[in-house]
């Protein structure tokens, strides 16, 4: 069940990525849906981090550097904002490593402001009756 009261009151501020709602009922509800809005994902598998290692870097490690990665990334299920998980991967590859910047892209997915919110799938309709209310 959508929450009307919570929708009513997002849309009395501006989307944060499309700025204004439309005045559409019809588009402001794909605005609520548009996977738009960039959100750091809770966890990646140990699977997803070794495929974005840089090879080029990872030959150049250290045995004991290798190794350490290697242990990391055959974990599950792996925070990727946990300070003793950035700390480690910055200890093992350096700052500014194209194996940092490739994380930081795999770590951040688009979602929309509805899933945000949890507000599930927004529809013309729920848009009307908050505009109604």
């Amino acid at each position: 069940m959508t929450d009307i009261a919570k929708l009513k009151t997002l849309l009395a501020t501006p989307h944060p990525v499309s700025g204004a709602w439309s005045e559409d009922d019809a588009e402001a509800a794909d605005q609520f849906n548009a996977e738009d809005i960039p959100h750091v994902k809770d966890s990646l598998s140990g699977e997803e981090i070794f495929a974005v290692t840089d090879a080029t870097e990872f030959a150049g490690l250290t045995e004991h550097k290798r190794q350490m990665w290697m242990s990391f990334c055959g974990r599950d299920s792996i925070d990727p904002e946990g300070p003793a998980n950035v700390a480690l991967v910055q200890w093992v590859f350096g700052a500014g490593s194209d194996t940092i910047a490739a994380l930081a892209a795999a770590r951040t997915e688009l979602i929309s402001l509805a899933t945000q919110e949890g507000l599930g799938t927004i529809y013309t309709g729920h848009i009307q009756q908050a505009r109604a209310e």
